[in-house]
């Protein structure tokens, strides 16, 4: 018999192997044919290895240019058409636009996650503004479609697809794509002084620019804090922060910028607090993989944090791009050992009940199942 075909759409390799290896691994070992296209880089040959079948795609991540739209779409369609795969997985919401266009009329079943709604419904500028116009036109039309599911990782994300006519009952809350709690074990916390860290891409939206800001206010008040900073910036994202200026904030008293890290292990090994001060997010692995690593959490009150950093649980919710009272929550957390240590253990909890990689993985087969009936006989 021959197994059912899948087949992952993905901007970048490095996404796939950071946030969709887990669960391509289970369906492999649950007896699909896994494929996985997507823009290579440096992971082919760890995809590869994996046993999955790899195909070379060019999304142009964080481009909206209509060109390179059509140009991908009808590559994407083309390779549909060569495979005939049983499930197509389209990850991110760039490759949801693209993909469910290249599969529509096609007799094949859709699983169409939107990883948080990112820039196209967070920045203001007129290209942004264009693009979130013609995804409200496009959104519902395409994955309403019979053989379309849709998953988002938050609560709000299935919220706002709803009102942008995404019929609501094809909409599942899906944690993420989990996380090795074996891997991430809970790490002793380090020694004094405190140190809060953020840990991901270095972008505006990101709220960098504001914790860096309340970090000052806290240096201000003479508390003995520090601050690191793991991650690059992202040339493909406009709201990417300029090398130039992380160098600047590195001269500072009390700030270290790591730049990338191999281990993100070793930054929470060596931290106190995570912080996140985004302005949105799907749901942000950064805070799940310190939770798990038994970490007191900070982050705003926005769609993807809330859902793992809870106030009065495990971290502290603060405004966006608000620096003074992101400053109050370090103080506060920074001072207080105790409260570290019960929101500590309620991080961990958290993430071995509901964001574990076995738990994930059960909620995607079971999606997969769904979709499967949904496939033409």
């Amino acid at each position: 018999m021959t197994p059912p075909r899948l087949v992952y759409l993905v901007n970048e390799d490095s996404y796939f192997v950071g946030h969709r290896l887990t669960m391509a691994r289970a369906a492999l070992k649950a007896g699909y044919d896994v494929h996985v296209a997507t823009r290579l880089g440096k992971y082919r040959d760890a995809i590869v290895a994996e046993g999955f079948k790899v195909h070379p795609i060019d999304i142009h991540r964080g481009s909206v240019n209509p060109l390179k739209f059509v140009s991908a779409t009808r590559a994407v369609r083309k390779l549909y058409r060569a495979l005939n795969p049983t499930i197509v997985h389209h990850v991110t919401l760039q490759a949801t636009m693209v993909g469910a266009l290249a599969a529509r009329n096609l007799p094949v079943s859709q699983v169409n996650t939107v990883t948080g709604l990112g820039t196209v419904f967070t920045a203001k500028s007129a290209k942004t503004l264009v693009t979130r116009a013609g995804v409200g036109l496009l959104i519902g039309p395409l994955l309403n479609n019979p053989r379309s599911i849709v998953t988002v990782e938050n609560p709000d994300d299935k919220n706002v697809l709803a009102s942008l006519s995404v019929e609501s009952d094809r909409i599942h809350v899906l944690p993420g794509s989990g996380i090795d709690i074996a891997r991430f074990s809970v790490l002793p916390e380090p020694p004094p002084p405190v140190t809060v860290a953020f840990a991901g891409r270095m972008l505006i939206d990101k709220g960098v620019r504001t914790l860096v800001a309340a970090y000052q206010i806290v240096q201000q008040q003479g508390h003995p804090v520090r601050l690191v900073l793991a991650g690059v910036p992202d040339p493909a994202n406009d709201n990417s922060i300029p090398t130039s200026e992380l160098e600047e904030w590195a001269q500072r008293p009390g700030i270290t910028w790591l730049g990338q890290v191999a281990d993100i292990r070793d930054v929470w090994r060596n931290a106190h607090i995570a912080v996140l001060a985004s302005l949105g997010e799907g749901l942000p692995m950064s805070l799940v993989e310190a939770a798990a690593c038994g970490r007191a959490l900070i982050a705003t009150d926005v769609p993807g944090s809330r859902a793992v950093a809870r106030t009065g649980r495990n971290g502290i919710l603060v405004p966006t791009n608000d620096p003074q009272k992101l400053a109050e929550a370090i103080i506060k957390l920074a001072s207080d050992a105790d409260m570290r240590r019960r929101y500590a253990e309620a991080s961990r909890s958290l993430v071995e009940t509901e964001y574990s990689s076995a738990h994930v993985e059960s909620e995607v087969m079971r999606v997969y199942e769904l979709a499967r009936r949904t496939a033409p006989a």
